[in-house]
């Protein structure tokens, strides 16, 4: 006879969120992230080099994979072209 040992599915579960704010670099970003067995939720932003700021929504899970809603928020800056010389 033999015995079959009960195996436990661990269920994850984890939340985190940090932010970066460099004044020296220009960096500025932040992500967050929940996770609830199969389910992720979870964003992040940044500041492009235009000067405007990509946020990303996401969500993950096994019955819909991995969805992402992206938006551009803020009026782009660009550097004026040089002047050609004559």
């Amino acid at each position: 006879m033999r015995h079959r040992r009960a195996v436990r599915k661990a269920h994850p579960k984890y939340e985190f969120k940090y932010g970066v704010h460099d004044a020296h670099t220009g960096d500025v970003k932040s992500q967050a992230e929940h996770r609830d067995g199969d389910v992720v939720k979870g964003e992040y932003s940044l500041i492009q080099p235009d000067g405007t700021t990509r946020t990303v929504h996401y969500t993950a899970d096994d019955h819909n994979g991995f969805n992402a809603v992206v938006t551009n928020t803020g009026h782009a800056v660009h550097p004026e072209a040089p002047k050609a010389r004559s």
